[in-house]
């Protein structure tokens, strides 16, 4: 983990690699953009042939095994689970449940005048996928993150793709009633959500993290499905004053080794406390190999001039995860697609059991939007209804705009029915 002074001898070194970060989302994609058209172009001009041949050569698919898990296995993994792991995903399904329930609009209507009403009605989509990388660790949690959200908002069919599936995965799957799972993974699973094939049928949006080829896969498809957002590989920054040298170091290895790719940042005014973390993350990083390769080469001690400059380049950075010291540090904070107040929250706390959803905006997409949601999964319609006497009140002021932008039609479409 390299320390960079944003001042001084080491100021243009800092900057440049501050910019580096800066471009991470494009970088990432640009390299891998030819195989996923190839793949993509693939499975939509040959559709379950090509899947499987991708599926079998990437995702440890058998030759001849089904695409598709039975509600039997899933039943079978949630049975063969100790007590300790179903309390814990009942848990934390129950708190991401009484989350998402908590971020669902509300239905309204009002009259601005007499005889004039609008409002909007809330709708959920009708169909999602919801993708749950298996690569390098089973991600039960992602399954209960993505799937959760979509049945409080009351998706019709909910479709979970993960490659090499493992038993806590599928028990999860079963926890929450999910009804069609396919063990494939990768750009060839993106693509059979978006374009369908023989036995997949297409859906509306697609949701859920992946690798590099997962985040270019959905920005691909994007221009013909719907997508939450390029989640790519996992960003934490931690931005702290007087932290706690082993909880930030823990954190930022936690996070580390979820993806070579992965993404590490200290930022402080604190040159002490910065040598101190890295010394700590050394120590900890011993022997978890993932987080020690990402720790090279994309783990970074900022140390600024001050405290506004700490939370300048905090914003600029938009992290998918970001640490502070205290909620009044909430007050500054523009960009992120979560945060962590204290000492005592660790990042993994939010991976796992607080109920906000971990599926978080990475790229620096932390400037425009949050994390997955409720809102992910449903649609605002809005609704407006005029009685005839309120027509001829509003009607003129609607006629004289469009003839201001030269619309005859708009303006005679209000006219007529002003008689």
């Amino acid at each position: 983990m390299k320390i960079l002074k944003t001042y001084g001898e080491t100021a243009n070194a800092a900057e440049n690699a501050i910019r580096q970060i800066e471009r991470r989302g494009a970088t990432n994609t640009a390299k891998v953009d030819d195989v996923v058209h190839e793949i993509l172009d693939a499975v939509r001009s040959r559709g379950d042939a090509a899947l499987r041949e991708y599926a079998e050569r990437f995702d440890a698919l058998a030759p001849g095994q089904s695409l598709r898990v039975t509600r039997e296995e899933m039943q079978a993994a949630w049975e063969s689970l100790g007590e300790e792991l179903k309390a814990a995903m009942r848990m934390a399904q129950a708190n991401i449940r009484i989350f998402a329930e908590k971020q669902l609009p509300r239905a309204f209507s009002f009259r601005p005048s007499e005889g004039m009403e609008v409002g909007q009605v809330i709708r959920p989509l009708v169909s999602v996928g919801c993708y749950v990388p298996g690569g390098r660790y089973p991600l039960p949690s992602t399954l209960l993150m993505t799937t959760t959200p979509a049945q409080v908002a009351g998706v019709e069919r909910i479709v979970v793709c993960s490659p090499k599936p493992a038993q806590e995965t599928l028990a999860a799957a079963h926890l929450v009633g999910v009804t069609e799972f396919y063990r494939i993974g990768g750009a060839q699973a993106i693509a059979a959500l978006a374009y369908g094939t023989e036995s997949i049928e297409s859906v509306d949006k697609i949701v859920g993290p992946g690798n590099i080829y997962v985040t270019a896969a959905k920005s691909i498809v994007s221009l013909e499905c719907g997508i939450d957002m390029p989640a790519g590989p996992t960003e934490i920054v931690v931005t702290t004053e007087h932290g706690d040298p082993d909880g930030v170091a823990a954190d930022l290895v936690a996070q580390a080794e979820h993806d070579p790719e992965a993404l590490a940042v200290l930022i402080t005014p604190n040159e002490e406390l910065a040598e101190a973390v890295v010394l700590e993350v050394k120590r900890q990083v011993q022997g978890n190999a993932i987080a020690e390769q990402s720790i090279a080469a994309q783990g970074y001690a900022f140390v600024t001039q001050s405290p506004d400059e700490a939370r300048e380049l905090t914003n600029r950075l938009a992290p998918e995860h970001l640490t502070v010291d205290s909620g009044a540090d909430l007050r500054w904070v523009k960009n992120a697609g979560s945060v962590f107040v204290g000492n005592h929250t660790p990042q993994s706390m939010g991976d796992y059991i607080s109920g906000p959803n971990h599926v978080l905006p990475t790229g620096r997409n932390g400037r425009v939007r949050g994390g997955l949601s409720v809102l992910d999964f449903i649609k605002v319609i809005t609704v407006q209804q005029y009685t005839l006497d309120a027509l001829r009140v509003v009607g003129p002021h609607a006629i004289t705009l469009a003839e201001a932008e030269g619309l005859k039609g708009h303006a005679d479409s209000v006219r007529v029915r002003m008689r």
